[in-house]
């Protein structure tokens, strides 16, 4: 299932906040987040996150994660990029058609979803004439990262790891396996040390919480982490970071709401959601101030290369861009203010 899917949205009361679930590599949009054999999915369930955030509109993306086709499925040829971009024009105009344009967003990001989201975010702000667009970062409160590798992850580990997983299943003969996803992930990759450098600047405007896996995966012949713990929770200012006991595909699902993972976690976004609101409007409204200020400097250069030139005295006192200083103050202070906020 790829693309905006909607679990849960309250009967009764308003919406108040949009909370995105991204899974990761060889995922699923709804199963990353379902506990086997029970099958709960906590972000629908009515005991689990919808209790605790009940005015939250429970959302998921989902996309070709696929890296063999061991599953029957083509693995994916998109890049981190391609899947930033198609995430933010989708999920934009799912809130669009909602009116909810304004609405705060919080994310729910397990492994490689979380670079996706990084590298959504940091497109999305790089695109301020496309307000439809930069809606979507000036709206983000929150994300919790649920062992994705900021740092990267070995390739012995992660790709190898997953093509041994694969080939259990069906011989490697009659798979194809695609690596490009994978890629970006290894240590010192330049496509994920071009990702932190994007979203470094932005992260004071955000509230994060990192998880990491406590518990390693079992592949058959020996256990090991797919992330290890300095990669998925760097220790940086003002973030919050916890261990999960689990391993890195059982992190994200939860069997009960006794579960500590769970209440963690739903105890930060019950936090994100109950502060959200407030912030996220007058940050809208300012950024909205400076956008349109922006259209009335650009119209006013516009005028400025069709005016007639009057000589002497008579000349028109006026010069459009008088109005430039006040425009990049109000930029400045946007920028400032975010950060405070975040």
């Amino acid at each position: 299932m790829y693309g905006i899917r909607e679990l849960y949205r309250p009967v009764d009361d308003l919406v108040e906040i949009d909370i995105v679930a991204v899974h990761g590599l060889n995922g699923h949009a709804t199963e990353t987040w379902t506990s086997k054999p029970q099958g709960i999915c906590w972000l629908s369930n009515s005991a689990f996150l919808p209790k605790y955030v009940p005015r939250a509109r429970v959302l998921v993306w989902g996309y070709n994660a696929s890296i063999s086709s061991w599953n029957g499925e083509a693995p994916s040829s998109d890049r981190v990029l391609q899947h930033a971009q198609t995430m933010v024009s989708q999920l934009e105009a799912d809130r669009d058609l909602e009116d909810a344009a304004e609405r705060p967003i919080i994310f729910l990001c397990h492994s490689l979803g979380g670079i996706i989201v990084k590298r959504a975010l940091a497109y999305a702000e790089s695109r301020p004439r496309l307000t439809h667009i930069y809606s979507i970062y000036t709206c983000t409160f929150a994300i919790l990262f649920f062992g994705t590798p900021h740092h990267g992850s070995s390739k012995a580990n992660l790709f190898g790891s997953l093509q041994k997983l694969a080939s259990l299943a069906v011989p490697k003969s009659a798979m194809e396996f695609e690596s490009g996803l994978v890629n970006a992930l290894e240590k010192e990759s330049e496509i994920l040390q071009n990702i932190t450098d994007q979203f470094a600047p932005l992260m004071p405007n955000f509230r994060i919480f990192f998880f990491w896996e406590q518990e390693k995966t079992n592949f058959k012949y020996k256990r090991d982490y797919i992330v290890e713990e300095t990669s998925a929770a760097p220790i940086l200012d003002n973030t919050e970071r916890c261990g999960i006991g689990a391993d890195h595909r059982g992190m994200c699902k939860f069997h009960s709401p006794a579960d500590q993972g769970f209440r963690t976690a739903v105890a930060a976004l019950r936090r994100y959601a109950r502060d959200a609101p407030s912030v996220i409007q007058r940050r809208y409204q300012r950024s909205a101030n400076v956008q349109r200020d922006e259209k009335m400097l650009q119209a006013a250069e516009l005028l400025e290369t069709i005016q007639p030139q009057v000589p002497g005295p008579c000349r028109n006192v006026y010069h459009p861009f008088e109005a430039a200083d006040g425009v990049f103050l109000e930029k400045a202070k946007l920028k400032e203010g975010m950060a405070l906020e975040g």
